[in-house]
């Protein structure tokens, strides 16, 4: 029988890694061209550009400033967990990986599952509401001792 490969996304807001299992006593391995990591912004920086106020032709100050309907550090970091997302997708069409283990913080992790496609969703075996990125790999693999024989 044929051992299973498993994945292992480690992710955040701004920073995401895939981990391959290929199967008891070999560990983890970090797949070099699944790593992605955006600069993580404060709201401000985000919204350095925007038009500042002026002083109008009567003399009172006008708000020419545009209020942001939303968040932009969370919409900044759920754009960057679904096209994190949307390159697993391309390996889950690819059956690059049998199983999936994901462990990302809490509001990345509800990124994610509003972006799994029914064939992500089945190959979850696991889902972590913990941010692991900042871990190193044999820290990693204490973390997932009970769901796979590393």
């Amino acid at each position: 029988m044929k051992a299973k490969t498993t994945w292992i996304l480690v992710a955040n807001g701004a920073q995401a890694k895939v981990f391959e299992h290929t199967g008891p006593g070999k560990g983890l391995r970090i797949i070099d061209e699944l790593q992605f990591e955006q600069e993580p912004l404060q709201a401000r920086e985000i919204m350095a550009d925007r038009p500042g106020n002026s002083i109008g032709s009567q003399g009172a100050r006008n708000s020419g400033g545009v209020e942001y309907s939303s968040d932009p550090v969370a919409v900044r970091e759920r754009r960057f967990v679904e096209n994190v997302a949307a390159e697993l997708e391309k390996h889950v069409q690819k059956d690059a990986f049998d199983q999936l283990i994901v462990a990302a913080a809490p509001t990345a992790l509800g990124n994610l599952r509003s972006v799994y496609s029914k064939a992500m969703k089945d190959k979850i075996m696991a889902e972590l509401p913990k941010d692991l990125t900042n871990l190193p790999t044999p820290k990693l693999e204490a973390h997932f001792a009970d769901t796979l024989a590393i």
